[in-house]
């Protein structure tokens, strides 16, 4: 054990032992995944525990919640019968630990491959919880912060503009929301990341909900929309409820545990509204990183995922274009570049790199290291693509008359413009993302 991973664990047993939990601390290891967070699973005499902390001060500057209002959150939903840890420890800058808080470990695993393994029942146990969360009494979650449909609209205009504002299909989503406004909902609280991934799963029985950071108030049909995003579905693409099974049986059993009755068109405006929001967090990925908030080589990478949820977007929009525009055929791609002669140009260097890492680095990794491998080799992909030709997705023009109005899925040939750019952009930063199969499937027929 190095200087620092002892004084961390050092630091740890301290903590611990103030909030009345004493032994030596074993087995640390960080956790894989996590797009925001640090988790840290641990043991604490004959108890295991997860520490979970921000990775900077200055990250948890933009979020409308604090990690003590994260914890509190929690705390309620496990008194209302929610499947959620118990917080054990919150911390305080004593402990030198940063700042978070501990929870006690739950059984079972998130790895979506595992959890979507599982027999279709799993999704009746998530909809039981989400109606669990939204029957919390919102009075006693207070200050959690009122997201209403139309002020969160203009807050994703105005994320839009300051991230350059110049994403055709990102402006489309935003002109179509502001054309699909629901009526106003009963505020509820809304958990805000309940999807595959944030829940734990032990042989097929829901075990936990976690990271409860987005949690605030507002429409329940948030939640049930997010987590049947494509992204957060994993490749199970013919399951839309939670990549187990299909939307009308999920809202079944939501209502079934007391949720509210299901809307079809207030869950699709939540479903782009979503699509949108994670476009634009991706892209707030790359700023948080070159602000120094968090320099990870995750957040790097995620940034280049805009592109998946520009396609969903598109999918999801395509329906509303007549149908001379959904039928037009595409616009040709441009032809492949010739293959290098004589010595290796800078992508083939990549692509040696990358093979090396694959057999001699590989073997010798397991956990968190073997995941951070897989997200640096996925990171010399996306280079070594681009340096092959990757299209420029920005088009602000296009991008203002698209929120201006003057330009639609009715303008003659802008779908297909726009679906031919979303297939080379995510051919370029991401082509094993499973929706782009789809897509090529159904825009480019033989």
């Amino acid at each position: 054990m190095d200087g620092e991973s002892a004084a961390f664990t050092k630091a740890l047993g301290g903590a611990m032992a103030r909030a009345g939990h004493h032994g030596a601390i074993t087995d640390l290891q960080r956790l894989s995944g996590g797009a925001n967070m640090e988790s840290w699973r641990f043991g604490c005499g004959p108890a295991r525990f997860v520490l979970r902390r921000a990775p900077s001060a200055a990250w948890l500057a933009g979020r409308s919640l604090t990690m003590a209002d994260e914890a509190r959150v929690i705390r309620l939903a496990r008194g209302g019968g929610v499947p959620a840890p118990e917080v054990v420890l919150e911390l305080v800058p004593e402990d030198e630990l940063g700042i978070g808080f501990v929870m006690g470990c739950l059984d079972g695993t998130a790895d979506p491959e595992t959890v979507l393994a599982s027999p279709p029942a799993l999704a009746d146990q998530i909809a039981n919880a989400m109606a669990r969360i939204h029957a919390l009494d919102p009075a006693h979650a207070r200050p959690l912060p009122v997201l209403d449909a139309a002020t969160g609209v203009a807050k994703l205009t105005a994320q839009f503009e300051n991230s350059g504002g110049d994403r055709p299909i990102i402006a489309l989503g935003l002109a179509w929301l502001r054309a699909h406004l629901p009526p106003p909902s009963r505020l509820c609280v809304v958990h805000g990341d309940l999807r595959i991934g944030n829940v734990l799963v032990d042989h097929g029985h829901l075990t936990g909900v976690l990271d409860w950071e987005l949690a605030h108030l507002g429409d329940g049909h948030e939640d049930l929309a997010y987590g049947c995003m494509t992204v957060w579905r994993f490749g199970r693409l013919d399951k839309q409820g939670l990549g187990l099974t299909t939307v009308a049986d999920l809202a079944r059993a939501y209502q079934a545990a007391g949720g509210e009755a299901f809307d079809p068109a207030r869950f699709r405006f939540w479903l782009v509204y979503r699509t949108v929001w994670w476009a634009l967090g991706c892209l707030e990925m790359g700023k948080a990183w070159r602000s120094g908030a968090d320099r990870s080589l995750e957040r790097v990478v995620v940034a280049r995922r805009t592109a998946e949820q520009e396609l969903d977007l598109l999918l999801l929009l395509e329906p509303d274009a007549p149908e001379a525009e959904r039928m037009r055929a595409l616009p040709l791609e441009p032809a492949p570049t010739a293959p290098p002669l004589g010595e290796p140009d800078a992508g083939e260097i990549l692509t040696a790199v990358s093979e090396w890492l694959a057999a001699m680095v590989k073997p010798r990794l397991e956990g968190r290291e073997r995941w951070e491998l897989a997200v640096a080799q996925n990171a010399l992909g996306i280079v070594r693509r681009e340096l092959a030709g990757r299209p420029v997705p920005a088009d602000a023009a296009l991008a203002q008359a698209v929120l201006a109005g003057t330009a639609n899925l009715a303008t003659p040939g802008l779908l297909a413009d726009l679906k031919r750019r979303a297939l080379a952009t995510l051919s370029s930063d991401m082509p094993k993302y499973p929706a782009l199969a789809v897509a090529r499937a159904q825009w480019e027929p033989a």
